[in-house]
């Protein structure tokens, strides 16, 4: 019988020293599936969407991403950053590179793409979010919510299984925070695994299948949005809840 699960996260523990960041966390994500993972700040939610991708190693359980347990060997961390794309806060395009030339960096090093493979890919995925006239500018020539389309296309261009996305509109200004938001619930629509750490509530009722509450490195609640919102399990979900959207 085939594996549905796209992540699958076990006992994890993850330390800063002495600080105790993620304890015993425990998920899985189906393929298809998006999950929104919130939570006060300090809660672990990026730290916890870090560990899927490698960025930060954990010091016990288990993560295996589309079939591939984590592990700090070079040859694992290529194949789990193959297969899970990311997308950050402040967007890390290379400033010396044009919005093309930052598509098409990785495929043609990493997937050893040709350049017109590249560059055709990378003109597609810039016009699904938008971004096909700024292909030759600079990323300082772009606004904040540009450059963010720009890095999600970016990460499409190394065509991933899953999307992992760490507070990816809390850098932006109201206006560009619309415009990713767009793009990500498109991609929801189209059966893209993703997981997501945000405080868009909208966004997560919209787009999630699940959401994830975090708080003090731990999971609280895991329900759908309509639950989640309508009736939250625990005194800090609903206080959280009641700080965010006023209800």
């Amino acid at each position: 019988m085939a594996d549905t699960r796209a992540i699958s996260i076990q006992a994890l523990n993850k330390y800063y020293g002495s600080f105790h960041a993620l304890k015993n966390v425990t998920l899985t994500v189906e393929k298809g599936e998006r999950i929104v993972i919130c939570g006060p700040s300090g809660s672990g939610k990026s730290t916890l969407i870090r560990c899927i991708n490698g960025l930060e190693d954990h010091q016990s359980g288990s993560l295996t991403v589309d079939g591939v347990t984590l592990s700090d060997e070079a040859a694992v961390l290529r194949q789990v950053r193959a297969r899970a794309g990311m997308v950050f806060q402040h967007f890390n395009l290379y400033p010396h590179l044009s919005v093309l030339d930052n598509c098409t960096l990785s495929p043609t090093c990493t997937l050893r793409l040709d350049k017109a493979t590249a560059r055709r890919q990378a003109m597609e995925l810039l016009s699904r979010v938008g971004m096909v006239d700024h292909a030759g500018k600079f990323p300082s020539q772009l606004s904040g919510g540009q450059q963010q389309r720009a890095a999600i296309a970016r990460s499409l261009c190394m065509m991933p299984d899953i999307m992992l996305f760490d507070e990816p509109t809390s850098a932006l200004d109201p206006e560009s925070i619309g415009e990713v938001l767009d793009v990500m619930t498109d991609l929801a629509r189209d059966g893209m695994t993703m997981v997501c750490v945000t405080h868009e509530m909208g966004f997560a009722r919209k787009a999630a299948d699940r959401i994830v509450f975090m708080d003090a490195g731990q999971i609280l609640e895991i329900n759908t949005p309509e639950a989640f919102f309508a009736t939250p399990e625990t005194d800090r979900a609903r206080t959280f809840i009641n700080q965010v959207i006023g209800h």
